[in-house]
């Protein structure tokens, strides 16, 4: 795919070659700036989320990758420009899931019963939900288990069951692997890649480059809250005329094995 130019849709010299998508659009950003204060988070940043949608936030710290997710997923509202809703019909249900989960001092059980309830999934329907959300992360065996005596790998599953039982058109994921093991990596990855495959949208930040092939078809780079590059997976990680800061931060990445 040719790149495209967008002027006043991405800053001066971003390259952006989004994948053509015949799913709908679930959420815009349209030149949305988000500042803490004085100092500006994101910059003018425009992009779109389809349904499916397997998106990659890659960049330095402190680039403005979970400011975007907070962003995308309405917990902070922008400072310039907007956050549009654009699919048909009822809107779009959206989740989230931290590297470091908050996990309240209630049994695992009790934890999912309670994000049913906030979010307002009637009574008849908690108790099929929260069995089903157990057995898809294995972690049924363990539902009377105190949620904060879980191994971290076990931690992050159960938030991937919290989150996968509010059937969300979106799931956002803040570095979801970053604090874990090996073996709990290649667990979590497996259930995030099924619930891309069911047909969720995934949006997710790492640092992992190879964690990035892996997961996602399309990349986002941000580099001090401006979208430098959005690409299809294959063309981020091919392409020769990325810009500068982009290329050297790829450079800087050790090979993945």
């Amino acid at each position: 795919m040719s790149s495209v130019w967008l002027p006043g849709a991405a800053p001066a010299g971003a390259l952006v070659a989004p994948a053509v998508l015949s799913t709908p659009a679930l959420i815009a950003l349209r030149q949305a700036t988000v500042c803490f204060g004085a100092r500006p988070a994101l910059r003018e940043l425009s992009l779109q989320i389809h349904r499916g949608d397997r998106i990659a936030l890659v960049g330095a710290n402190g680039s403005g990758k979970t400011t975007l997710l907070r962003l995308l997923n309405g917990l902070l509202r922008p400072s310039a420009g907007e956050r549009v809703l654009l699919a048909q019909g009822p809107r779009p249900v959206t989740a989230m899931v931290f590297q470091r989960p908050f996990l309240l001092h209630f049994s695992v059980r009790r934890n999912l019963q309670l994000a049913l309830w906030l979010a307002g999934v009637p009574g008849a329907e908690r108790a099929g939900r929260l069995d089903l959300a157990l057995d898809r992360v294995g972690l049924q065996a363990l539902a009377d288990r105190p949620a904060r005596s879980l191994s971290g790998g076990q931690q992050q599953r159960l938030a991937l069951a919290r989150a996968w039982a509010v059937r969300p058109d979106i799931l956002f994921l803040d570095e979801p692997t970053a604090s874990l093991d090996p073996s709990a990596k290649r667990e979590v990855e497996t259930l995030i890649d099924e619930f891309g495959r069911d047909g969720m949208a995934l949006v997710m930040s790492s640092h992992n480059l190879g964690q990035v092939k892996r997961l996602a078809r399309r990349v986002v780079y941000l580099d001090a809250g401006r979208l430098l590059a959005d690409l299809e997976v294959d063309e981020f990680f091919r392409r020769q005329d990325l810009p500068p800061e982009v290329a050297q931060f790829l450079k800087g990445e050790l090979p993945w094995t």
